[in-house]
C-alpha cells in the first residue's frame, strides 16, 4: 500500500489543487463562524432566526452545487484535451441555469419571507425576527450563485488562486461590515440582525465584480466575447443537462431532505436549533479540508479519464479512498476531545440558554462518531464517480438511503415514539451513513463509474476493455 504513495508528482499536484481551495473554504466557513459568533450576542431567539434562514439559502447552494459540479465535469475533461470553445460554451450554459434558480429564490424570498421562516418555526418573535432578515439577506443570492459557477470553471482548468483571493478579501469585509452593521461600529448605525444580512449582500456583490474584474484584467478562461460564450448548440444543452440533471437532483434532493431535517428539528424548539446553528457553523469549518481534496480529485482524475489515461485515473482515486478516511478519523477525534471548549465560545456573553449549550455538546459528539462514514461516501459521489462521467449511480444511492431510509426513520422516531431531540439526531446519521457505504464502496470497486465524455477517453475505455478481455 506504500508504495502507491511514493508518486512525488501526486502529492505536488493533489497539494496545489487542495490547498486554495482550502484556503477559500476556510475563509468562507470561518465567516460562517464569526457571524454565527457575533449574532449569538444578540440571543438565542436571533442564532435560531439566522440558523433557520440559512438553510434556506443552503438549500438553494446545495442546487447550485449540483451545476458546478456538472460544470467541472466537462470542463475537467475538455481541459485535458484542451478544448477551449466548449469549456466556454459550458461556462454560458451554467451561469444561465444558475442565474435562473437565484432568480427563483430570490423571489420567493423577497415576496413571502414569513411562509420561508414559519417552515421551521411558528414562534412569533422568530418569523419576525427571522423575515427581516430573510428580506436583505436575500438580495446576496445571485451574486453568490455567478461567483460559485465561475469558480468552478477556475477551478477545473486548475487556477485556483483567484477563487481563494476574491474569497479571502469578501470574507474579510464581510466580517468586518458585520461587527461594524450588527452593533453600531465605525460610524455606522447599529442594525442587529439586519446589519449581518446588510453585510453579506455588500461582500457578495463585491466578491462577483473582483472575479469578473480580475479575469478581464488577466484575460482568462471565463473571458471572451459573450456570442462565444452563449452560443452553444441544441446538442450541447442536451448533453449538459444529460450529465447535470442527476447531479442536480442529487445535491437538490439530498438538500431538500435536510431541509426535513431541519423543519423537523426546528419545530422541536427553537434552542435545539440554535444548539443545531452552533454545530453547523463547526460543521463547515470541519468539512473544509475534505472539499479541497473533492475538489482536488475530481480535477485529477477527470482530466486523466478525459486525456485516456484510465489507469493513472485509478490510481489516483485509490489514493484519496485511503487518505480522506484516515484524515477524517484525526478530525473527528479532535472534535470529541474539544468538543466543550468549541462550544464555550458561543456563550462567552451568557446570552444562549444552557438547554442550547448542553445540547450542542451533545450533538458534537454524536457528528465526530459519525464523520468518518459521511466523508468516504462524500468523495466517492461528488468527486470519483462524477470525474468518472457517471453522475447517476452515485445520485441514486444517496438518494435511496436518505429518502427511503433515513428521512422515514427520522420522523417516525419524532413523531410517532416521540424520541428526544438528541436520539432524533442520530438516528439521522444512523439510518443514512451506514447503508450508504456499503452502496457507494461496492460500486466504487466495480470501476463502472468510469464514463468518459471525450473521444480519447472513450477510444482508452475501449482499448482497456478489450484488454481485459482478452486476459480473461
Amino acid at each position: 500500500m506504500f508504495s502507491l504513495f511514493k508518486d512525488k508528482g501526486f502529492w505536488v499536484t493533489a497539494f496545489k489543487l487542495t490547498l486554495p481551495v482550502v484556503i477559500q473554504n476556510l475563509l468562507t466557513s470561518s465567516y460562517t463562524l464569526v457571524d454565527t459568533l457575533l449574532v449569538s450576542n444578540l440571543g438565542t431567539v436571533a442564532l435560531s432566526s439566522v440558523g433557520m434562514v440559512g438553510q434556506w439559502a443552503w438549500l438553494m447552494n446545495m442546487i447550485l452545487i449540483g451545476f458546478a459540479s456538472a460544470t467541472t465535469v466537462f470542463v475537467s475533461q475538455f481541459w485535458g484535451v484542451k478544448d477551449l470553445k466548449k469549456i466556454r460554451h459550458v461556462e454560458g450554459i451554467s451561469t444561465v441555469f444558475a442565474l435562473g434558480i437565484s432568480t427563483l429564490f430570490t423571489a420567493v424570498s423577497l415576496i413571502v419571507p414569513q411562509l420561508v421562516v414559519k417552515l421551521f418555526n411558528s414562534d412569533a418573535e422568530i418569523i419576525s425576527v427571522g423575515s427581516e432578515y430573510l428580506r436583505y439577506v436575500a438580495l446576496s443570492y445571485i451574486p453568490i450563485a455567478l461567483t460559485n459557477i465561475l469558480a468552478a470553471v477556475l477551478r477545473a482548468v486548475e487556477n485556483v488562486k483567484l477563487p481563494m483571493y476574491v474569497s479571502g478579501l469578501s470574507t474579510v469585509v464581510n466580517i468586518v461590515l458585520d461587527y461594524a452593521m450588527i452593533f453600531g461600529k465605525f460610524g455606522f448605525p447599529k442594525m442587529g440582525v439586519k446589519g449581518a444580512a446588510v453585510a453579506t449582500v455588500i461582500s457578495a456583490w463585491m466578491g462577483l465584480a473582483l472575479v469578473v474584474i480580475v479575469s478581464l484584467a488577466k484575460k482568462n478562461i471565463l473571458i471572451d466575447k459573450p456570442k462565444n460564450i452563449f452560443n452553444f448548440s441544441k446538442q450541447e444543452i442536451v448533453s449538459y443537462i444529460k450529465i447535470a440533471t442527476p447531479v442536480v437532483l442529487n445535491e437538490g434532493m439530498w438538500g431538500a431532505g435536510n431541509f426535513v431535517y431541519n423543519i423537523i428539528y426546528g419545530n422541536m424548539g427553537y434552542e435545539y436549533f440554535s444548539a443545531l446553528t452552533i454545530l453547523r457553523s463547526f460543521e463547515n469549518i470541519s468539512f473544509v479540508l475534505f472539499i479541497g481534496i473533492s475538489s482536488a480529485a475530481a480535477v485529477m482524475i477527470g482530466k486523466s479519464i478525459g486525456k485516456g489515461n484510465i489507469e493513472r485515473g485509478l490510481v489516483d482515486s485509490k489514493r484519496f479512498m485511503i487518505i480522506v478516511p484516515v484524515l477524517a478519523v484525526i478530525v473527528a477525534v479532535f472534535i470529541v476531545i474539544f468538543r466543550h471548549q468549541l462550544v464555550s465560545v458561543f456563550n462567552m456573553g451568557d446570552n444562549i440558554s444552557k438547554v442550547a449549550i448542553d445540547t450542542a455538546v451533545i450533538i458534537m459528539s454524536i457528528y465526530a462518531c459519525a464523520f468518518p462514514f459521511r466523508m468516504l461516501p462524500y468523495l466517492e459521489v461528488v468527486a470519483v464517480f462524477r470525474a468518472g462521467g457517471d453522475t447517476v449511480t452515485g445520485a441514486k444511492q444517496e438518494l435511496f438511503c436518505l429518502w427511503a431510509l433515513s428521512v422515514p426513520a427520522t420522523i417516525i422516531s419524532v413523531y410517532v415514539f416521540k424520541v428526544p431531540f438528541v436520539a432524533a439526531f442520530a438516528i439521522m446519521y444512523i439510518f443514512e451513513d451506514i447503508p450508504k457505504n456499503i452502496m457507494t464502496l461496492k460500486f466504487y470497486l466495480s470501476k463502472k463509474w468510469i464514463k468518459p465524455v471525450t473521444k480519447e477517453g472513450i477510444e482508452a475505455l475501449d482499448k482497456l476493455k478489450s484488454e481485459d478481455s482478452i486476459n480473461e
